[in-house]
This record gives C-alpha cells, structure tokens and sequence, in this order.
C-alpha cells in the first residue's frame, strides 16, 4: 500500500501527543524514517519510547497530532486498519500462543491485502534454523531467544515491510543477539524499514542509520550514525552508555 514517490518517508510522525488515561505521556514526538532506513530511539525506561511505538499502532488512550505512513494519515484509524498499511509489530512481551506449536503460532496471522507477498515459511525457516528444529515444539518451550526470532517471524510471514521491534535483544544470550543483528542486516538488505527500541547501545549502534534519543516523552536529540563518536558525551549524559 505504498505510493510510488520515492521521496516519501515510510514512516512521519508530527507533534504526537498521546496518553493513558489521564497520563499525558508523549508531548509533540517529531521524528521521520524514509524507506529502507533502521532508525533507534534511545532513551532511559519511562522516557517514551515504547509509548511511542504503541501510539504508531493505536495502541495507546488519546492521542492528537499527526502519524503518516507512506504519506497517509493514520492518526484516527483503528489499530487493525494500521496494520494494513504494511505495520509489523512485535512487542516486548512477543505474545507467543503457549497452547500452539511454533509452526502454529508461525501462520496464525493471516497475510495482508495489498501488500507484498510475505516472506515464505521456507525463507523464515532460512534466516532462523532453530526454528525450523522446533516446529513441532509447544510455544512455551521454546527458548526465550526462539521465541523472539517466532515473534519477528509472524510479522515477516504477513508481508508487512515497516518493523517496529521493541526491546528484540533483551534478556538473551549473546549467540541470539548475534543472530538477531545479522537478520536485522539482511532485512536492510532485502529494503525493509526497521524501528528498534533499544536498551542495549552495542547492539543498535552498528545496525543504525540514524538515532533519536527520547527524554521525558520528547525527542531531545537526533543525529546520524556517521556523527556517533562525536555524540558520545551527550549520550553518556542522557543514557550512562
């Protein structure tokens, strides 16, 4: 559900407010990615950032400004109207269905009209071998790494081509962190476009084009990744990186 437009951003959020509740929680988030580009938002727990991606998929109470996705608006449709637009979520709780087996929580989501045709369970089972093990393997035993790589799987199965991954490398052995930065790069290569909240700095710093840096639900910083080394002091003040 692309337009044919090169030039407009996959992803332009504009003066984003949103809520929970009574919480005001976003306060005027700016913040585009063009087509094809792994753009990072860092930032300390509570500054945002999930709260951010959540907002992108009407996951949130309120919310008020403007969130385009190739260049239609959004900001009023349901969350399973966003979804349509080529919108891949994957949560940090990854929401794995314990009581289907791997294979079974792999094709559970349905592919999305209008989109390009998803990856394949071959091409999936490709990128993440251990998968391929485990079909048959409840989804409660699968490893927490296993199931992150199930969790981003799904999304890939639907055809979606924008990926918001939050939190994707916490809490796992570094073996998986490895395999999950290779597949990062390999989506890159394939022209996906990836939003990552990331705790871990290693991990995003040498998959990221650009970064933005979250405080008390706005974005304070932004830079490119080619400005890292020069932004460091101001990340080890914002962050403790």
């Amino acid at each position: 559900m692309s337009t044919n437009a090169s030039n407009v951003p996959a992803l332009e959020i504009k003066d984003l407010h949103a809520w929970y509740g009574e919480s005001h929680i976003l306060h005027g988030v700016d913040l585009t990615v063009n087509r094809g580009e792994v753009v990072t938002l860092l930032g300390r727990n509570g500054a945002g950032r999930t709260t951010t991606m959540r907002a992108i998929m009407g996951l949130t109470g309120a919310r008020k400004g403007s969130i385009k996705v190739d260049g239609k608006e959004t900001i009023n449709l349901p969350t399973h109207k966003i979804a349509h637009y080529g919108i891949g979520y994957c949560p940090e709780e990854r929401a794995i269905f314990s009581s289907l087996s791997c294979e079974e929580n792999l094709l559970l989501p349905p592919v999305l009209k209008g989109s390009s045709q998803g990856m394949s369970e071959a091409e999936i089972y490709e990128m993440f071998p251990n998968l391929k093990e485990r079909k048959q393997s409840q989804g409660t035993r699968l490893s927490g790494g296993e199931q992150q790589m199930l969790a981003v799987g799904r999304i890939l199965r639907t055809g979606a081509n924008l990926l918001l991954l939050d939190e994707i490398s916490e809490g796992l052995a570094p073996v998986i962190v490895q395999a999950l930065a290779r597949m990062i790069l390999m989506l890159k290569k394939k022209g996906y476009t990836v939003v990552m909240v990331e705790q871990n700095f290693r991990f995003a710093a040498p998959l990221a084009d650009r970064f933005y840096v979250m405080e008390h639900g706005t974005i304070v910083e932004r830079f490119a990744a080619n400005e890292l080394q020069a932004k460091m002091p101001v990340l080890n003040e914002l962050l403790g990186v």
